[in-house]
């Protein structure tokens, strides 16, 4: 076990969906105690109580997924549109408000969102979770500007290809015409490990990487730099 982590007190929201079980996983081998919260982040005083049943923390890992939906521009409905930004982008000020005061008086923090790169690259049939997703990464690239002098670092994985049984299920993966699109558009040619981009996030969320405010990390394989 390493202790890059070691003191470190990090609530990890959704923690049994998306990258929650891995970063679970891996920050507690890293040293943390690990707060893993399983309630829904969609009502609006949810965030708030999530945060006061964890008590202090040092590091808040914003792991929010939903399932992507695949619908045509001009057939998004309302309904759809209010869902997907509820799951995903309503929970981060509320996250913020509730999270950042104890942050400040404990003279400082880090809080990580686990996005998309989904939000770096146009996909067809995605403009609703592509848009959720960068309005989380403009989100974070603001509150990161302005959290940086309480020293609270606020940064961004964006990622895509990932190893998840959210977005990459074994069903998925396991489908001819899917191994030949990760041949096609990633340049590694496999999916990032979910281990490897759960180190990548423990090592944001350490005293190592305190020089990063309000950046976008894409972990994707090369997706969106080929």
């Amino acid at each position: 076990m390493h202790d890059t982590l070691k003191g470190k007190r990090i609530l990890i929201t959704q923690a049994s969906e998306f990258m929650g079980p891995t970063l679970c996983e891996v920050m507690a081998e890293q040293g943390a105690t690990v707060i893993a919260s399983h309630h829904p982040l969609v009502h609006p005083d949810a965030a708030q109580q999530v945060v006061a049943e964890a008590g202090a923390i040092d590091v808040l890992v914003a792991n929010l997924s939903i399932h992507a939906p695949s619908t045509h521009a001009t057939e998004v409905s309302e309904q759809e549109w209010q869902e997907v930004f509820a799951a995903l982008v309503d929970p981060l000020p509320r996250l913020i408000r509730a999270v950042v005061p104890s942050m400040e008086h404990r003279g400082g923090g880090r809080i990580l969102l686990i996005g998309s790169a989904a939000a770096l690259r146009g996909m067809k049939r995605t403009s609703t979770y592509s848009a959720a997703r960068g309005a989380q990464l403009a989100y974070v690239q603001a509150v990161g500007v302005e959290l940086a002098p309480q020293n609270i670092q606020f940064n961004a994985i964006a990622q895509n290809f990932v190893d998840n049984p959210t977005y990459f299920p074994a069903e998925v993966q396991a489908n001819p015409r899917f191994q030949e699109r990760l041949a096609r558009e990633v340049p590694l040619g496999r999916l990032v490990g979910a281990r490897e981009d759960a180190l990548f996030a423990a090592y944001l969320c350490s005293d190592a990487a305190a020089c990063f405010v309000g950046q976008v990390f894409p972990v994707c394989g090369g997706w969106v730099t080929r």
